[in-house]
Parts: C-alpha cells; structure tokens; sequence
C-alpha cells in the first residue's frame, strides 16, 4: 500500500509507521484493511448480532435548505442519515448505539457518531462548529494558531485543547494517526493534492470534501450549519441559530434597492485588480444589502473561478463612478488609511467614491467568519443608507 503512485516515499512512510508502532497504534490493522477500516461492523460488536441490510431501510423525510445547494441530507429509520456533497461524495452518519448495516455502496463513507477527533483543514467550518458549540470535537486543525482570526480556534491551539497537525496539502500523519482522528474535514484544496485525500482514507479515516465555497448565495454559505449540525447530532440548535441570522437580515433585504453601486476589490502585487464576478456571493451581499456592484455583467463561465483580475485601466473605466469602494484586506492585509490605498495606485485618487469620502476596507478575520456573513450585508446597508455609521463589525473607513 505504501508504494502506491504518488502517496509517499517509501522511506517517508517506514518513518510513519515506525513513529505510529511507537505512540501504540496499529497502523497496518488500520491500513491494510482500507475502506472497512473506518468502520465496525454488527459482528465486530457482538458475533451473535447480524447487522441489517441497508437495502431494508426506508427514507422518512429531507432536510429543508432555504439557500444551500450544494449538499443535500435525506433521514433514514433508525436515525441513520445520508448526506450527498455536489462532486464530492456521500456520507452516511450512524448515530450512537447503533450498527453499520450490511450492504452499504462501496462509494459511501461511513460515520460513526460520536465524532470525538476531527482534522479541520477547511478554515471556513470552524465558524460553524463554535456556532455550534462543537468545537471541542476539533482536536487537529490545519492550520497554527498564528493563522487563526476567530478566538475560539486560536485559545485551542495556544492551550494544547486543538493540536496543529500540518496544511491540508502536508498532514502530519503521526500526530493524525495518533490522535485517533474519525473524521478529516478538507475543502477543496485538497484536490489540488489528491495524494494526500488518498493516504488518508488508506489509512482508515473518511475525507470529507465541504463545498461552501460553490455557494452563491451568502446565506447558503451560512446554511452549512446545517450540515455539521448532523455530524454532532445537533440539527435544532443549528435551526434555532440560522433561524435567528434570516429574521435579523428580514428587514434589510425586504427593503428596495438603494440605487447606489458599491465595488469590492484588493490590488495584487504585480498591480492587478481582483474583482469578484457578478454572479459570487460578494456581488449577491451587497445586492441583499440594497446596493448593486461593480463592475457589472463580469464573464460568469469563464472558468470555475469566481474572482477574476483586471487591468487598472480597465478597473478605472468601469467602477470610477461608483458610489462607494470596499477594499478586500484579506490577501494583502489591513489598510488604516486612505494615502495607504493611493500608494498601490494613484488612478484612485480620481474614483467618485474616493472624492466623496465613501472609501471602506474589510476587517481580516471576515472569510473565516462564515456565521458573520449576516452581519456583513448589515454592514453594508448601513454604509448605503447612514451618513456616519459607527459600531460596523467588519469594515472600517479609509480617511
């Protein structure tokens, strides 16, 4: 199994194995057995028990998704439930106290709750796991403490109750292995580096493949709650808390459009402008808060991508008369003040927005706060619709 095209080296993995053997795990029982290794069967718990056929089980009802489209969860008896990701796969999750049935699809992966210790290499599910009150079911994070903008995840880290365990594209199987990881969460990043989802899942553990990021919608980014919900067996409290983000957002998005246009960009190092398509989530934010964004009518299929990069120029001649600009600080940092954005290009300086004073930097930790995204369309109402809004969670002004 170890010498599997493209996996690891073979002197890599007899260091693997030998550091696992050491720690007292059994790395071959779990590997040499591939799939079923994640799973225990009926007969594993009790040889008199014959475990029932997954054939025999009926469906009772579906999750309702008011936005996501990306996963669906359909309900079993028995308490069993199957989640379907778009392109990524199927997961069925057994709920405590009970048994894996018999003939489950070779393509789904089984869960057994309780998820005690989860590998999150996707930043933007740890939001939701806090909202959730789930994450001490994290115990490895792939990324450190230094790298972490929500509190919860970096006190973890800094007191030993969260261990990093290395990037989604360099694991630390060791640490991974010796933890007695269930479940590894990726997103999908990982496909960037399939040998890595590949070594894990020999190694017995299921990779779950989340696709927040495909959603258009910002609310159904936040409805992936929804999801981790069923992992940790806490579908209420999930319904209670988007609930509760949909009635504050009702007032704001019921509203008619403002008629104001808004851009929302970051200048890269080789002096491009990243912009947002027309169609992502961020064009769909502000159009919720009551503005509509610019550049309007941006190439949708293109490519997967939603984001794409503009000449200066071209950026001048589209967006220079927009009401307000919002500068994205999530790649190249924070800007404090208005001489630090004409520094990266002084074309801005003629920007509509910019004479006007309606100039607005994100704060950092906005793309990891998945559950903020609500609070980010009410940001952007108030900078459309107040003269001096104070108090804003997300986004400051550039003086």
């Amino acid at each position: 199994m170890m010498r599997r095209k493209k996996i690891v080296t073979a002197v890599a993995a007899a260091g693997i194995l030998m550091a696992v053997i050491c720690a007292g795990c059994s790395l071959a029982g779990r590997a040499d057995t591939g799939r079923t290794a994640a799973r225990q069967t009926a007969t594993d718990e009790d040889p008199e028990a014959v475990p029932e056929s997954w054939s025999s089980k009926k469906i009772t009802g579906s999750m309702e998704l008011l936005y996501a489209n990306q996963f669906s969860v359909d309900y079993y008896d028995g308490g069993y439930s199957m989640i379907t990701i778009k392109d990524s796969g199927r997961y069925l999750v057994v709920p405590e106290g009970k048994t894996e049935p018999s003939g489950i699809p070779d393509e789904v992966a089984v869960l057994k709750q309780p998820l005690k210790n989860i590998y999150l290499a996707a930043t933007s599910a740890m939001d939701l796991f806090c909202s959730l009150d789930g994450t001490d079911r994290i115990t490895l994070s792939g990324t450190d403490a230094s790298g972490w903008y929500i509190e919860e995840a970096r006190s973890a880290l800094e007191d030993g109750r969260m261990l990093y365990a290395g990037k989604y594209n360099a694991p630390d199987y060791e640490r991974i292995l010796s933890m007695s990881c269930d479940l590894a969460i990726e997103s999908t990043m990982i496909y960037h580096s399939p040998e890595v989802k590949e070594q894990l899942e020999q190694l017995g553990i299921p990779v779950l493949v989340e696709r927040s990021s495909y959603e258009s919608h910002p609310l159904g980014r936040m409805e992936w709650l929804k999801l981790y919900a069923v992992l940790l067996g806490r579908e209420e409290q999930a319904e209670r808390c988007f609930d509760h983000q949909v009635r504050q957002l009702l007032p704001v998005i019921n509203q008619e459009n403002t008629g104001k246009t808004a851009a929302f960009f970051y200048i890269s190092s080789n002096g491009y402008v990243n912009v947002r398509k027309s169609g992502d989530y961020v064009a769909e934010m502000i159009a919720l808060a009551g503005g509509t964004y610019v550049p309007q009518g941006l190439a949708e299929n293109e490519n997967a991508l939603s984001t794409m990069n503009m000449q200066m120029e071209s950026f001048y001649a589209a967006a220079r008369d927009a009401d307000y600009i919002i500068y994205n600080s999530t790649i190249d940092g924070e800007l404090d003040s208005l001489d630090q954005l004409l520094d990266k290009s002084s074309l801005l300086a003629d920007f509509k927005a910019v004479k006007e004073g309606n100039v607005w930097c994100t704060e950092k930790s906005l793309f990891q706060e998945t559950m903020g995204l609500g609070d980010m369309i009410l940001d952007i109402h108030r900078i459309l619709t107040e003269k001096e809004p104070e108090g804003l969670r997300y986004m400051h002004r550039l003086r």
